[in-house]
C-alpha cells in the first residue's frame, strides 16, 4: 500500500495486515481439537466479523465515489471500477454499490456527514448482527412503502425490521415485511404516479441450460392498456400457433383471414393462455422486424443476425448458432428463422480470424461488421459481456496513428469500454496478438497499472467459451486430478466447446 496517506495510511495498512494474519491463522488452525460448542462459537464469531467487514467495504465504496476515483481512472460508474479492480461479477458489483448507497455515511459538499438512508439497518450490520441477505430483505420492503406514508412511519418501519433482523432470519424479515406493508397501506390506495414510475420495468434473464429466458417485471397502467388489445388480437385461440401449420399468422382481426380456418384452428388449439401470449409476442417481434420500421442499427439493418459454421449449415442438424445480441439457439430453429434471410459467407484463416477485407475510409462497412460479428461475437475487452449488437467497430491501432480500416486491424468494442481506450495513466491500450501467440490476430487489451502493475496483455474469452474449455482440458490432460478422467478424455471438449472461434456463415431472419 502507498504511504501517501501518512500515519493514517500506515494504520490502515497495519489493519489489513492483521486481518490477513488472522485469516491465515484460522486457515492453519486445527479445528479437530475444538469441542462442538467451541466450533459453533467460532462459526458464529466468524460470521459476525464477516458482516462487520461488509460495513467496512461500504465505507471504501463511499470514499471512492466521493473522491471521484472511478471517473479519474476512466470508468463511467463505480460498478465498472469494482468489476475490474476486484474481479467480481456485475451483479455483485451492483449489489455492493446499492448497499453502500443505502447503508453508507455520505457527506455534503461542505463535508458534513449525512445519516444512512437505512440508519438502523446500517447500525445492525456494523454490529455484525445482520448480513447481506438481511439487508436485501429490509431494503426490498422499504422500497415498496408508498410515498404517501409519512416520514416518521417510514423510519419506524425501518427500525422495526432492523430490530427483527438482529434476532431473526432474512425470511422472517420478508414475512414480517408483508404484514408491515399491509398495515401501512391497508386499503391499497396510497400508491401514486411516483410509486408506479419507480416500480415499472421489465427484466429478461440470461438464457438457462435449456436456452430459455425468464421475463419478469411490472407494467405501468399505460403500457398495460396498450398491451391488452394487442394480445386480444394476436394471442386469441388458433392464432400464431407454431405447432399448427394451418394456424393463421398475424392479427386475428385481419379481414383477409378465413374465419372458418381460424375457428378450426381454435378448436385444435391446446395451448395455455401463457403459451398463446408467448407465441403472440414472437409473432409481433417477427412482424416488426420484417416491416423495416426499425431502420438500421450501427450500420446494419435492425434484424436478427445468426452466425453458424458452414458445416452446421450443410448438415442442418445438431449444435447451436449464435446471434449478434449474444443469444444462442438450436441450428434447426436458426435455419427456420433464416428461411428468407440474406446469407453472407465469411472466411477465416487457421487462427480463426477473418481473411483480409479492407477499405481506405475510416468507417468500417457492413461486410466488415458482419465478419467481426462472426469472429469476435461481442466486445473484445476482457471480462465484458456486451454482445455485438451493442458494439462499435474499433481500430486496434488508432486511425489517427496510422491504423487502417482493414479487417485484421478492427475489433468490436462497446461504447463504455471504447471510452477507456486512451493514452492517459488510467487508459487501456489495444493491439493485435502476435503470430506466435496462442490466439494470433485476436485483440489484446493492455490494462492500466492500477489494474495490473505488470500490464500483461489480456484477451476476452467471454464470447468464446470453447477456448476456456479447451484450455481446461489440456491442463487436465497433463495433470488430471482424481475424478477428472472423463473431462480430460479426447473429444469431450470438442463436443462441449463447439467451434473455437468465429463461425463461417451469418444470416438474419
Amino acid at each position: 500500500m502507498s504511504s501517501t496517506g501518512g500515519s493514517v495510511g500506515s494504520r490502515v495498512a497495519e489493519h489489513l495486515s492483521m486481518l490477513a494474519a488472522a485469516v491465515d491463522g484460522l486457515l492453519d488452525a486445527d479445528l479437530a481439537e475444538l469441542s462442538d460448542t467451541d466450533l459453533v462459537e467460532v462459526m458464529r464469531g466468524m460470521e459476525q466479523s464477516l458482516r462487520r467487514a461488509e460495513a467496512a467495504s461500504h465505507r471504501l465504496v463511499v470514499e471512492s465515489v466521493e473522491r471521484s476515483v472511478p471517473a479519474s481512472l476512466g470508468y463511467t460508474s463505480p460498478k465498472k471500477l469494482l468489476i475490474d479492480v476486484l474481479r467480481i461479477s456485475g451483479a455483485d458489483a451492483s449489489a455492493r454499490v446499492t448497499a453502500a448507497r443505502e447503508l453508507g455515511v455520505w457527506h455534503t459538499l461542505a463535508g458534513e456527514p449525512m445519516p444512512p438512508v437505512l440508519p438502523e439497518t446500517a447500525a445492525a450490520q456494523a454490529d455484525g448482527d445482520i448480513g447481506t441477505d438481511h439487508v436485501r430483505a429490509i431494503a426490498k420492503v422499504m422500497r415498496k412503502i408508498p410515498h404517501a406514508v409519512d416520514n416518521d412511519a417510514v423510519a419506524d418501519a425501518e427500525a422495526v425490521l432492523a430490530t427483527l433482523a438482529r434476532s431473526g432470519t432474512p425470511e422472517d424479515v420478508e414475512q414480517a415485511g408483508h404484514r408491515l406493508l399491509a398495515y401501512l397501506n391497508p386499503d391499497g390506495n396510497l400508491g401514486d404516479d411516483r410509486d408506479r414510475k419507480r416500480r415499472r420495468g421489465i427484466s429478461i434473464s440470461r438464457q438457462d441450460t435449456e436456452l430459455m429466458s425468464r421475463i419478469s417485471g411490472e407494467l405501468d397502467p399505460v403500457a398495460r392498456a396498450m398491451l391488452d388489445p394487442i394480445l386480444a388480437k394476436w394471442a386469441r385461440p388458433g392464432m400464431n400457433n407454431p405447432d399448427d401449420p394451418d394456424s393463421p399468422a398475424g392479427d386475428g382481426e385481419d379481414p383477409s383471414i378465413d374465419r372458418d380456418l381460424l375457428a378450426a384452428a381454435a378448436a385444435r388449439d391446446t395451448r395455455t393462455a401463457a403459451q398463446r401470449n408467448h407465441d403472440a409476442f414472437s409473432a409481433v417481434f417477427r412482424a416488426l422486424l420484417e416491416s423495416g420500421v426499425l431502420g438500421r442499427h450501427r450500420g446494419l439493418p435492425a434484424t436478427v443476425i445468426v452466425t453458424m459454421t458452414l458445416e452446421q449449415l450443410e448438415q442442418a442438424v445438431g449444435g447451436l448458432a449464435t446471434t449478434a445480441t449474444g443469444g444462442v439457439l438450436p441450428i434447426a430453429d436458426a435455419l427456420a428463422l433464416a428461411e428468407e434471410a440474406h446469407p453472407v459467407l465469411a472466411l477465416f484463416d487457421h487462427a480463426g480470424r477473418p481473411l483480409h477485407l479492407g477499405r481506405r475510409r475510416r468507417l468500417a462497412n457492413a461486410d466488415q461488421r458482419l465478419a467481426l460479428i462472426a469472429a469476435d461475437g461481442g466486445c473484445t475487452r476482457p471480462g465484458c459481456s456486451a454482445p455485438a449488437s451493442l458494439c462499435a467497430v474499433h481500430h486496434v491501432t488508432d486511425w489517427h496513428k496510422g491504423g487502417h480500416t482493414d479487417i485484421e486491424g478492427l475489433a468490436l468494442v462497446c461504447d463504455a469500454c471504447h471510452a477507456q481506450v486512451n493514452d492517459g495513466p488510467a487508459g487501456w491500450a489495444t493491439r493485435s496478438a502476435p503470430r506466435h501467440s496462442a490466439y494470433a490476430g485476436r485483440t489484446e487489451w493492455i490494462p492500466p497499472p492500477h489494474i495490473d502493475p505488470t500490464r500483461r496483455p489480456r484477451i476476452n474469452h467471454r464470447h468464446h467459451p470453447g477456448e476456456l474449455i479447451e484450455d481446461a482440458r489440456r491442463q487436465l490432460t497433463h495433470s488430471p486430478p482424481a475424478g477428472a478422467a472423463d473431462l480430460a478424455a479426447p473429444g469431450w471438449a470438442g463436443r462441449a466447446a463447439g467451434p473455437r472461434r468465429g463461425a463461417d456463415w451469418g444470416g438474419g431472419g
